[in-house]
């Protein structure tokens, strides 16, 4: 049976599992109602659409 010739210190092997969780950029798309970029399945922050209908009202000075 295999047994390590020396213990693995806590940076050591923390700085190991932490390369397996690493996450990618978010991915985003374009708001079909007014272009900005949004990330999928969320509510546009720009104007307050989700697939085709206004879900929040936004106020027309605060975008503006």
């Amino acid at each position: 049976m295999a047994v390590p010739k020396r213990k693995s210190s806590k940076a050591r092997k923390n700085k190991r599992r932490s390369n397996v969780w690493k996450i990618s950029d978010p991915a985003f798309s374009k708001c079909p109602n007014c272009g900005a970029l949004t990330v999928p399945h969320r509510v546009c922050k720009n104007c307050g659409f989700y697939k085709g209908r206004e879900v929040i009202k936004m106020d027309p000075e605060v975008n503006a």
